[in-house]
Formats: C-alpha cells, structure tokens, sequence
C-alpha cells in the first residue's frame, strides 16, 4: 500500500503538471514564439513550464526593483580562487595578468558578431563612451544567498540595436567568457532595459573577482545567469546550448526567472 500511494501521488504531481503545461501550451501556441529547443526529459518539465508562464503571463519589460545607495550590502566572491583552476585555464596565465595590470587599455575587447548588420570588437574605452545606465539591484544566487550591488554599464539594448543592427531573424543571444563559461537568453531578456554589459560596481571601475572587464547582468534571472568575463557575443536564430560549457549539461536551468 505504501508504493501504491507513493506511485498514486507521483500520478498526481506529474498529470498536475502536464494539465497545467498543457493550458499553458494552448495559449503559447496562438503566439509566434517558440519554446527554446532544450527540453526533451522529463526533469526538464519545470524549466518548461516556468519559461511559458513567465513570457505568457508577466509583462515583458518590467522592471526589477531598484535600491538605494544605504542598501548597498557586502558582495561575495565565488569560484575564483586558483585552486579551482587549472594550470593552462584562461583566467590563469600572464596574458590576462598583463591585461589586468594595465587596466585593461590593450584588452583584444569585446566582438560582437552573428545576425548584426556591422559586426564589430569594441574596446573597453569605446564601451564607456555609449550612454551609460546605474542601477542598484539584488543579486540572487542559486545557493541560497543574495546581495545588493551597484552596476554602472552600457545597456546591451544600446549594443545590439543602436550600433551594431539586429538582423529580422535575430532570437537568442549567446554570450563567451574568457573563463570558459558559455550561455545564452533570449531576446525579450537581451532588450530589457536593465540588462547590462556591467563594467562598473559600487562607484568604482569593475574588479576582477567580480568579472572585469566586462560582465554581464540579467537582473530578470538568477545570479548565474550574470556572466563574468565576457569576452564574445553571437547573436542566433537558435539556441546554442554551449555543449560541455553550457549550463544545462551541468544540472542548472537555461532559464531561471526571478
């Protein structure tokens, strides 16, 4: 009896979930956008799920709340320490020492590439000279723990719209870091105005530990979805799951909505 209502329940949970997938599908499939092609398990139905409702149900563009500067609290430091790295690992060799050392003034700089009309590299000078946003918000790790910062940055709206040119079939954009991460959001999330390429943080030039260069903040999602170090950025037609560097081979959602 006890496995029979342990598979009862699990019944339950899952035609739960499928019902409500499902009235969520009925309404998506009268739209002209498509679900991201990454979930073909059933572990994967959540991710699913919260995708749809969040497109569907909440207001593309709004904003996440904003602090002030006297909420500005203590930031931790995750994942840079060396021994977590290896030796020939992008983050620690002399080359990216050198660039630190100089202020990044002779950076390779940061390509922007794939379905723009004027694909370009933009050095970290030429990125502080578009019009930039400050804004005060929280950063929510998937570990449990949050903290308030100030980022200082370029909209990447500004990037892709106002220079480099979406192409019509422009969907997803991909970002690469010098760290080997690599992941992606779709377009509502590229264009929301909050969305950064950060190069400053509490009134002071970005540091190192915290992603300089240049960082990405997508305050709509999840702390890691925040990239640092970004050094590359592909605009798709469709979703680059970033194979072995990717976040959905590693156990996390691609999407994670706050």
């Amino acid at each position: 009896m006890k496995n029979g209502r342990l598979f009862t329940r699990r019944n339950l949970l899952l035609a739960g979930a499928a019902a409500a997938g499902g009235l969520l599908w009925g309404r998506w499939s009268n739209t002209n956008v498509e679900l991201p092609p990454t979930y073909g398990h059933i572990l994967r139905m959540g991710d699913n799920l919260t995708y749809a409702a969040h497109r569907l149900l909440l207001p593309g563009q709004s904003m996440v709340r904003e602090y002030r500067r006297c909420d500005i609290s203590s930031f931790p430091v995750i994942f840079l320490d060396d021994r977590f790295l290896k030796p020939d690992h992008p983050m620690n060799n002399n080359q990216f020492r050198a660039w630190q050392a100089n202020g990044f003034a002779d950076w390779p700089g940061l390509r922007v590439e794939g379905l723009v009309a004027r694909p370009r590299t933009y050095s970290l000078a030429e990125l502080k000279r578009f019009r930039s946003r400050t804004q005060i918000t929280r950063h929510t790790c998937e570990e449990g723990w949050s903290a308030i910062g100030e980022w200082t940055g370029v909209p990447l709206w500004r990037v892709l719209e106002e220079d480099v040119g979406l192409l019509p079939e422009a969907r997803y954009v991909t970002f690469y870091c010098t760290d080997d991460y690599d992941d992606s959001i779709d377009m509502l999330d590229a264009l929301h105005p909050q969305t950064l390429l950060a190069y400053g943080m509490n009134g002071r030039d970005l540091s190192v530990p915290h992603g300089a260069p240049v960082r990405l903040r997508v305050e709509t999602q999840m702390g890691y979805k925040s990239m640092k170090y970004v050094d590359r950025i592909e605009v798709t037609s469709e979703l680059d799951d970033g194979g072995e560097n990717g976040n959905i081979q590693n156990g996390w959602s691609w999407y994670a909505g706050i």
